[in-house]
């Protein structure tokens, strides 16, 4: 048992009430549980309860075994002196204030109901890929759908952190966060890293400069990513050399090291040459992309901005100086929507929360429910136990529900849980 399962108890009071008494058969009433603490200090705050009769308010902090108390060396942190009831599944030892008072203690382990602790232990022991996996099914589907629209507003916000930093570093300059949230999700998770670096070190300003020169431009992303550093012998890469090394000079630029991409295992059609040349294209084809992308009236409209295609160069390479058969490069359907996934939703979801504007939020969300569901491994194995998702919104609230709670066993956290231990 954990101890966020004496928290549930205490939350939902899905215990025995009747007759409740203290281990020094003290009378206890409930009058209110307090408000359920996450970070540091007492479990539950300004919890109002009546102890044999006189009224208290106060803390109330919670342990599997009341020696956890000394375990926990609350009996040296001053936030733990205002408790006024230590809950337990047992004492076994009394705990005891600064001043020398005990505390009172409520003892849980004979009032949970026995099958309300059955199913709670068989969530808690299931070793199957989601811990109700052999009861989700009966969950009721408002329920799951409640949730689940809940826990999608929880993985924006999740994904919110990093335009928040963004936006802190960058000094509130609201078009260089969404270029450089672009830049990092072109990498996807395997270059994610070296593409946040690049757009780092050339700002969407410097960048603006060279965009009607799409050959100074190109020189500008590939140099810094590392990819000049070599004579070869096309007269393409040769131009973008020239064109790099002045301008690199004339910026004080210090290019990235080439080792620092990832290659292996990827397609052709995704090595990081192409998606940088895919870069470029877009860079040179959007024009404050910001303002663009709010005043959008659909999905489509979004869409058809990274609709790219970048020079006639790497219409038959894929590397410099490496012929292969002439084949389209231009971003995919697939790839230009794990780009409005997880760069544009999140980041008009944030733009709007910041700004106070429904507009942009309405947009994410409308921009979710209009593209195809995703069709990882993950979502795979949700489709095999009877969810059927029509749109990204839902894949999208199902990973974060499977990362976030499932995988930590976060059941009591969870209202599907919740329903089922009902």
């Amino acid at each position: 048992m954990r101890e966020s399962f004496l928290h549930y108890l205490w939350r939902t009071r899905r215990f025995d009430m009747l007759d409740l008494q203290t281990t020094l058969h003290q009378s206890v009433q409930i009058l209110h549980p307090g408000e359920y603490n996450t970070h540091s200090g007492p479990d539950f705050f300004n919890a109002r309860l009546s102890i044999d009769g006189t009224l208290w308010a106060g803390n109330v902090e919670m342990h599997l075994y009341a020696s956890e108390w000394l375990g926990h060396q609350h009996d040296k942190d001053p936030a733990y002196d205002s408790v006024i009831l230590h809950v337990v599944l047992k004492e076994d030892l009394p705990v005891f204030r600064p001043d020398g008072s005990r505390i009172p203690c409520l003892e849980l382990e004979h009032r949970i109901p026995e099958p309300l602790l059955h199913r709670y232990v068989q969530l808690e022991s299931a070793q199957t890929w989601i811990p109700c996996q052999s009861s989700f099914a009966d969950a009721p589907e408002i329920i799951k759908n409640q949730w689940l629209d809940r826990v999608l507003i929880e993985r924006m916000e999740e994904k919110t952190k990093t335009v928040q930093h963004l936006l802190d570093h960058t000094g509130h300059h609201w078009e260089e966060v969404l270029y450089q949230t672009i830049a990092r999700n072109f990498g996807l998770k395997i270059n994610m890293d070296p593409f946040e670096m690049l757009a780092r070190t050339l700002p969407i300003k410097l960048l603006a400069r060279h965009r009607q020169q799409p050959h100074q431009l190109e020189a500008l992303i590939f140099g810094q990513a590392g990819f000049l550093d070599a004579p070869f012998l096309d007269p393409y890469p040769q131009l973008l050399i020239r064109e790099y090394h002045h301008l690199s000079h004339k910026y004080q630029l210090n290019p990235l090291r080439k080792e620092q991409w990832k290659f292996f295992r990827l397609r052709p059609s995704s090595f990081p040459t192409i998606r940088l040349a895919q870069f470029s294209a877009l860079i040179q084809q959007t024009d404050h992309l910001l303002a663009t992308l709010l005043e959008c009236n659909s999905p489509s409209e979004m869409k058809a901005l990274f609709k790219v295609t970048p020079a006639n160069y790497w219409a038959d390479h894929f590397q410099f100086d490496t012929p292969s058969i002439q084949q389209e490069k231009s971003l995919s359907k697939e790839f230009i929507d794990l780009l409005l996934i997880n760069a544009v939703a999140p980041f008009l979801f944030f733009y709007g929360q910041h700004k106070g504007i429904d507009r942009p939020q309405d947009q994410a969300f409308m921009l979710l429910e209009s593209l195809p569901p995703e069709t990882n491994s993950m979502v795979k194995i949700w489709k095999t136990m009877g969810c059927t998702c029509s749109n990204a919104f839902q894949t999208q609230a199902l990973i974060h529900l499977k990362t976030r709670y499932c995988d930590h066993r976060r059941c009591l956290d969870c209202a599907i849980g919740n329903a089922l231990l009902k």
